[in-house]
């Protein structure tokens, strides 16, 4: 029997480690399936807790129904009751400028605006930034095939007030990046498509908007599950056979065992705590790029060097209770996010009990911030006190509080967010080629092909099927 050794139990791991069993359960190969986390809990990033009738994420809340895959495995999982949309009745977020929050006009896709007039009158951009944003219907299309940033790529097509205003912010709350370093062809491929198949990035999302106008989707864009994304690794634990997980268990080492030609090569894995080693016919990697490069120094030295270039950002989420009277501002939106002009420690923020129902007592509130990023990493190493009096100025200000918190929990997230610079698909290209060299050998999770949850869950499936293929040779 084949053993496969996964390392790493985080959304991408778990995955892995769910979709090789299905196979297994399905009359597929059988095999030995082991699944190393070094940590003392799965889920990685995910991190649900309940206090005093409060339901707070450290990590991400939500996942996105437009990538299918998420969802999907929730349905496999028995889940499909426990996913809940975002709350239809006030779908709206704001920026900040100013000191005052300002709606993003309706009909805006991410970067441009979609319907005329919400835009012609918002009050979040200046009469020389919508004249300039506007030019974009004539630009011609990019000619040079040289990659781009998406700062470059949007100054270029729509000016230095859209990518300050409103392009910075909003990736900054998605990707805790900088537009200027971030690889567009990496992370926002569509805009190039759109910009060369309909010149304008305005109308070519106006068209897409039309073409889409007549479907009724099942979920809104942002799904979540209704006790808390720690479910999904409750659930993915759960059809694990017992004996799979070995928590605090850390790998320390590896090593490539030649055998016979017609075998193909063996790995070596030494443990942390201990004088055994455990044998595997095939390895996955889902590990922090960083921690992957660690492991493959001693026998795959050119991946390492490629791994050790995509670079990480801190980040921290801050979840903070209040009664809904001690509150100014109406919370008639999901929350809002900071341009970096602003210079405030928060770079986004989220009404958690508005956006889901469920995730506060009736008259109480749940805010989630956010902190670090590329811009601003220092903070997460602040003490909680500090931390937590810049994160509450900020807060308590632009949102008219009064009073102590109810409740407060800070999340920090060290190296925990991969930033897809420039030269990012290049980098996959050399990493993979690396791989071709080492039969057995896979990698998987946030640092190669999406962020996401449901990112991670599809790269999860794919190696799962990569793996089953080799096996089969």
């Amino acid at each position: 029997m084949k053993r496969i050794v996964i390392i790493g139990a985080g959304i991408a791991g778990l995955s892995t480690a769910y979709y090789l069993s299905k196979s297994t359960q399905q009359g597929g190969q059988q095999l030995e399936i082991a699944l190393l986390e070094k940590g003392g809990r799965l889920g990685g990033s995910i991190l649900t807790e309940q206090a005093d009738g409060f339901l707070m994420e450290g990590g991400p809340d939500c996942f996105i129904s437009e990538k299918p895959w998420a969802l999907k495995l929730c349905e496999e999982l028995g889940l499909a009751q426990e996913v809940i949309g975002t709350n239809q009745q006030v779908r709206r977020t704001f920026i900040l400028r100013g000191r005052r929050l300002h709606e993003i006009p309706e009909g805006f896709m991410l970067l441009a605006p979609t319907s005329l007039w919400p835009f012609v009158k918002s009050s979040l951009f200046s009469l020389p930034g919508k004249a300039r944003m506007g030019l974009d219907l004539i630009l011609p299309r990019k000619k040079s095939d040289v990659e781009e940033s998406l700062g470059a790529f949007v100054r270029r097509r729509l000016g230095r007030e859209a990518l300050e205003r409103i392009a910075e912010p909003l990736v900054a709350g998605i990707h805790a990046g900088d537009p200027e370093t971030m690889s567009l062809q990496s992370t926002f491929p569509r805009f190039i498509d759109l910009e060369q198949g309909h010149r304008s990035l305005i109308w070519g999302m106006y068209q897409r908007k039309k073409q889409f106008a007549h479907l009724r989707p099942r979920y809104t864009m942002f799904i979540t599950l209704r006790h808390g994304m720690e479910g999904l690794v409750t659930a993915l634990q759960k059809t694990l056979s017992p004996g799979i997980i070995s928590l605090e268990q850390g790998v320390v080492g590896m090593e490539k065992i030649t055998g016979k030609p017609s075998q193909g090569p063996r790995y070596r894995l030494r443990l942390r705590g201990t004088k055994k080693a455990m044998e595997a016919d095939a390895v996955v990697l889902a590990t922090p790029s960083f921690a992957t490069a660690d492991l493959l120094q001693g026998i795959a030295g050119d991946i390492a060097r490629q791994l050790t270039t995509i670079p990480y950002c801190s980040t921290a989420t801050i979840n903070l209770a209040y009664e809904r009277s001690q509150i100014g501002h109406p919370l008639d939106g999901y929350g809002f996010v900071v341009p970096r002009l602003e210079k405030r420690s928060i770079m986004a923020a989220t009404f958690s009990s508005v956006k889901f129902t469920g995730r506060a007592p009736q008259g109480k509130v749940l805010l989630r911030c956010f902190v670090g990023g590329a811009k601003n990493e220092e903070l997460v190493s602040w003490g909680d006190d500090e931390l937590l009096a810049a994160v509450r100025g900020d807060i308590e200000e632009i949102l008219e509080i009064k009073d102590e918190p109810l409740l407060q929990r800070i999340y920090r997230w060290h190296k925990a967010m991969p930033q897809y610079t420039l030269g990012h698909d290049e980098r996959l290209s050399r990493i993979e080629q690396g791989l071709a060299k080492h039969p057995g050998l896979f990698l998987t999770g946030s640092a190669y092909r999406g962020i996401g949850i449901s990112d991670c869950v599809h790269e999860a499936e794919l190696t799962a099927q990569k793996i089953l293929q080799f096996i089969s040779k």
